[in-house]
């Protein structure tokens, strides 16, 4: 008698160790190539951190949880001149839109209770080129002494009404007030 031949679901005869397909081997183990691992691995690396630093852009400096939400724009500059000695001035926008005091002299800011700030503070001391840095200790915004031409931009919560100070800690004669009504 001859060889016994096992048969598939549809009655078709195969010997032990050949496969279905005519000639080919069935291969269970198939892998990737190592390099094509690496580049995976890596583009999921970038992913995980960018993600994790975008995450944690969007929590405010006086909040734990990020907030979306669209943001007031205050785009504050340091300034020397012999004029005026050390100086914030602004040009401020709100939603991209409104002009709110054009460009003023240690500007008073307005805002709403309970709307999303963003301050956007550069260092423009073209005469000094001493550093500068821009607080609001009633909201916990601190920025970093900035060099010439650095720039920092601060998001907070604006979650209490009243009027509160702003001030570089380098020239304490720049200053500001932030005002801050009923929504």
């Amino acid at each position: 008698m001859g060889k016994k031949l096992k048969r598939d679901s549809k009655g078709k005869s195969f010997s032990k160790g050949k496969s279905f397909s005519k000639g080919k081997s069935f291969s269970k183990g198939k892998s990737f190539p190592k390099g094509t691992i690496m580049v995976i691995a890596g583009v999921a690396a970038v992913a995980a951190i960018g993600g994790f630093f975008w995450y944690n852009s969007l929590i405010p400096a006086n909040g734990t949880v990020p907030v979306f939400s669209p943001t007031t724009n205050v785009y504050v500059k340091a300034l020397h001149s012999d004029q005026s000695g050390y100086i914030f001035a602004s040009q401020s926008v709100r939603s991209g839109k409104k002009s709110i005091g054009g460009s003023t002299t240690d500007p008073t800011i307005d805002f709403v209770k309970g709307e999303l700030a963003t301050i956007h503070v550069i260092n423009q001391d073209t005469q000094s080129g001493s550093k500068h840095n821009f607080n609001i200790d009633g909201f916990k915004v601190h920025t970093k002494d900035l060099n010439y031409f650095e720039a920092q931009s601060v998001t907070f919560i604006v979650d209490q009404t009243g009027s509160f100070s702003y001030y570089c800690t380098i020239h304490p004669e720049m200053k500001g007030t932030i005002l801050v009504s009923e929504g």
